[in-house]
């Protein structure tokens, strides 16, 4: 062995010992687990790293244990840069906890906290301060930061930062700028990223030479199954047996169960309908109030709920040991999404079962869910593919495991599991023709006089469509939003009721090809007759027209009384949601409404400053009151 080969050994053997002193001494741990040694070794000789672990292995290990041995070796405070609150608050209370000073910035800090932070911060006494990726983009962070000595900077969900990734948030885009005030390693940090989100995260983060540490994917106490079920009744009722397969109700029940829906509405409603089975359950969603969101966070947490029904706004960071069973009630968006919110199962070793419920309808919902956010065709493309990835795992009858271990680590031929649904023997086939395939084969055209019907219904109304509904009041469906439209009253009515609803829209689809209907709108596209005036513009009673509606008001600074009734509504509705009333709707959007009087939820995707959540949270109740207040 050469001398520098013997001083690399000897340094190296030193920050292994360093490392495992703080990690008995502060965690009790008498040792690594997997991948955290190699990250902690990398960081404390001064090299960049890039870490990827499975959910519930440890991340913050690899980062909090070098900064409490960098800050005990005076070489300062190590920055972590968080995305939720939440996350920081109880990374700080448990540091804390182990007498480890540790502080945080955020929003939901008085004057007073904040400036003792700050303090503690410029005066060296923080081995750690937590902020959130909007805070450390500013420059006066920046210029704070070139007043105290950094020894390491930590990106914690680092999949954040790539456009290909799940939960991607723009300003962690600008974190690479800290590299210009500071002088230290950068370790990032995160639990779902393929090869390729990975490669992104080095680059945006303008880590150099990386260390890269990536362990097994493998959960060998996790059971993965897919159950194809297509209306709410069914699923729920799926729910309540594997909530009673996993032992969680009475008093011998125990650990957890997480229920992941896609929108807040399906949230809602599945809450309700576990509660009236005598279940005690919570519900989270980004909607409601922060005060009722960390009340219901803390009784699943202390255990007075052992049921909480939730978006993706819940889960990150959070590490309760006894998670028996993940429902995914809506097919999320991403294998990188699922596998992230699945892996919060089991993560005290214990044996614990992720379902996840697929059909057709979920993966359209999360193409209107993407609709809201900022897209480009090559982005539009990523999560097309995204939802292709998802489709594939739910509907090949191949092992489920192997084939999420496969998708993150991009090795092939990986071991059956031997314990999903697909190994022992236990998985249904799902039936394309029954549940649907974004990328089936193209289903078997509808007769002439089936698309005749559908032309005709068209041709009676008085303003246009969209597909779904057309299709479910040709079906002889009772939504609410077929009696808004006058679908209820068509001679058509229910006389495709032998044809699936999928078919139907499909067979819509290829009318709009051939030109026999057109489309309307973009943001809610309907349907309609070539050539035909979508509304007659006539005075009220007027001879000759369907039209029966009267024409537009004239503008008014005040509005009538529907606007004075949105008033009413929109400081009503501030006040229960803790937002400023401009939130709900601005009063150009109210005015628009009164002067409008729209009549479906299509009218109003048509008034200016109504956006898809708006209408999806608000517009049921405004349609209401337009109903209530129009020709007053």
């Amino acid at each position: 062995m050469s001398g520098e080969e013997g001083e690399r050994g000897a340094s190296g053997d030193a920050t292994e010992a360093l490392g495992r002193d703080v990690l008995a001494e502060v965690f009790g741990h008498p040792c690594f687990r997997p991948g955290q040694a190699e990250a902690v070794e990398a960081v404390l000789r001064g090299q960049d790293a890039a870490v990827l672990l499975p959910t519930g292995s440890g991340k913050s290990v690899c980062y909090q244990v070098p900064a409490i041995a960098l800050a005990r070796a005076g070489q300062g405070t190590t920055i972590v840069v968080s995305p939720l609150i939440a996350l920081m608050q109880d990374q700080v209370g448990s540091l804390r906890g182990k007498g480890v000073a540790a502080g945080a910035l955020h929003s939901h800090q008085d004057d007073d906290e904040q400036s003792d932070t700050v303090r503690n911060l410029l005066s060296g006494q923080l081995s750690l301060l937590y902020v959130s990726p909007e805070r450390a983009a500013q420059a006066s962070f920046r210029r704070m930061l070139g007043r105290i000595d950094v020894a390491l900077v930590a990106i914690d969900e680092a999949h954040c930062v790539s456009q290909w990734g799940h939960d991607f948030r723009p300003d962690y885009m600008l974190l690479r700028e800290l590299r210009d005030v500071v002088d230290c390693p950068m370790i990032a940090l995160t639990a779902t990223a393929t090869p390729v989100v990975l490669k992104e995260i080095e680059a945006r983060l303008a880590l150099v030479s990386p260390a890269r540490i990536r362990t097994g994917f493998d959960r060998p106490n996790l059971t993965f199954g897919v159950q194809a079920i297509r209306t709410e009744k069914a699923r729920t009722e799926a729910t309540l047996e594997a909530i009673e397969a996993a032992s969680i109700r009475g008093r011998g029940g125990s650990g957890r169960v997480i229920v992941y829906c896609s929108t807040r509405k399906v949230t809602e409603r599945v809450a309700k309908s576990l509660r009236s089975s005598g279940l005690r359950v919570g519900h989270y969603h980004g909607g409601r109030t922060a005060l009722a969101r960390e009340r219901a966070q803390q009784a699943f947490e202390q255990g007075r709920t052992r049921i909480l029904v939730a978006t993706n706004a819940f889960g990150m960071g959070i590490d309760l040991p006894d998670i028996r069973l993940i429902v995914h009630y809506q097919t999320p968006g991403s294998l990188e999404a699922y596998y992230q919110e699945a892996g919060r199962a089991g993560r005290d070793g214990d044996p614990a079962r992720c379902v996840l419920f697929f059909g057709r309808a979920d993966l359209q919902t999360q193409r209107r869910l993407a609709q809201s956010n900022p897209s480009s065709a090559a982005l539009d493309q990523r999560r097309e593919d995204a939802l292709g990835e998802i489709e594939r795992y739910a509907t090949e009858m191949a092992c489920r495991h192997a084939g999420l271990v496969s998708h993150f680590t991009g090795a092939e031929n990986e071991p059956a599991c031997g314990r999903c649904d697909v190994c022992d023997g236990s998985a249904e086939d799902v039936d394309t023709e029954v549940y649907g395939s974004s990328r089936s084969a193209p289903q078997e055209p509808l007769p002439f006089e089936v698309e005749d019907t559908i032309v005709s219904a068209v041709d009676r109304l008085s303003r246009p469509v969209g597909r779904r509904n057309l299709a479910q009041a040709l079906r002889g469906g009772r939504a609410k939003s077929l009696a808004r439209g006058g679908l209820l009253t068509l001679p058509e009515y229910g006389t495709l009721s032998d044809y699936e609803e999928d078919r139907l829209i499909t067979g819509i689809d290829t009318l709009l090809a051939r030109g026999r209907l057109e489309r309307k709108g973009k943001k809610y596209p309907t349907v309609w007759i070539p050539g035909k005036p979508v509304r007659a513009q006539r005075t009220r009673g007027a001879e000759g027209t369907s039209d029966s509606r009267p024409p537009k008001k004239a503008s008014s600074r005040y509005g009538g009384p529907i606007a004075r009734a949105l008033e009413n509504y929109r400081k009503r509705s501030a006040k229960k949601l803790g937002w400023k009333t401009y939130m709900v709707f601005q009063r150009k959007a109210m005015l628009a409404i009164d002067r409008e009087e729209p009549q479906t939820l299509d009218d109003l995707a048509r008034i200016p400053g109504l956006g898809p959540a708006k209408i999806e949270k608000f517009g049921e109740d405004i349609l209401d009151i337009v109903r209530t207040h129009a020709g007053r």
